[in-house]
């Protein structure tokens, strides 16, 4: 899998010049185009008039709560926007997921994680909303037409429940997805029970099952306090983290 900074148009929200330069040296060395606002107002109309592929927005601007620049700009727009923050309050980061962005780095933050992020939601952005039926990521192949799993070519069987958790979490490989997004997509809008504890247990059910091994996931991760993330292909490529 390729390390290099993606390409197209990215708008970098951000009122501090050393993140700015730090951004724009991370995706300047591809062919992108990056262009900057200082405050979210600017962000904003450089948003409506450059119409970019990836929007990177810090949540502290002098002017507007980055949390509102999110909101209106996924008013109109998909564009795909990864927040940038030095908040560490998991009801923060719920928010701004819930409010619209698309995932978070949190400050300080490694180049090659920005990139990573950034490749994986501009790949899922490119798709144009139409997945195709099958999926392979690492040893899992994913069809939807066929309705089954397979991992090293060895069938996995899943409830109901579990092929909708599953199909929720690798179709948004690379994103970060809340507790409450997952429990209103899979359970259908269900509007009593607790999120959290509903998915703690259909997460380890499916870990057991699509895991090498289920204590040191190489698929799902654990966003802690906020949601999960499946992973992506740049995850697969390094070596895969110790998250639970």
């Amino acid at each position: 899998m390729s390390s290099n900074p993606p390409s197209g148009t990215v708008l970098v929200i951000d009122d501090e010049p050393q993140i700015r330069r730090v951004v724009r040296n991370a995706f300047t060395s591809s062919a992108a185009r990056v262009i900057e606002a200082a405050t979210g107002a600017e962000g904003i109309d450089r948003a409506a008039a450059e119409k970019p592929d990836l929007v990177i927005l810090d949540l502290g601007l002098p002017d507007v709560l980055g949390l509102d620049v999110c909101r209106e700009i996924r008013s109109w727009s998909a564009v795909p926007i990864l927040v940038l923050s030095a908040r560490h309050s998991d009801q923060e980061k719920v928010a701004l997921l819930d409010a619209g962005a698309d995932d978070y780095v949190t400050k300080p933050f490694s180049t090659e994680e920005l990139q990573a992020r950034a490749r994986a939601l501009l790949r899922r952005s490119h798709r144009s909303g139409s997945e195709p039926p099958k999926i392979a990521i690492g040893e899992l192949v994913f069809d939807r037409d066929a309705r089954s799993v397979t991992r090293a070519g060895q069938a996995i069987h899943l409830t109901p429940i579990e092929w909708d958790l599953l199909q929720e979490l690798i179709t948004n490989a690379g994103r970060t997805l809340t507790h409450q997004h997952l429990f209103t997509r899979v359970w259908r809008g269900r509007q009593f029970g607790d999120a959290q504890q509903y998915l703690r247990v259909y997460v380890a059910h499916l870990r057991r099952k699509i895991e090498p091994d289920s204590v040191r996931p190489r698929y799902i991760f654990t966003e802690p306090g906020v949601g999960y993330r499946f992973a992506s292909a740049a995850d697969l490529a390094a070596s895969p983290p110790d998250r639970r």
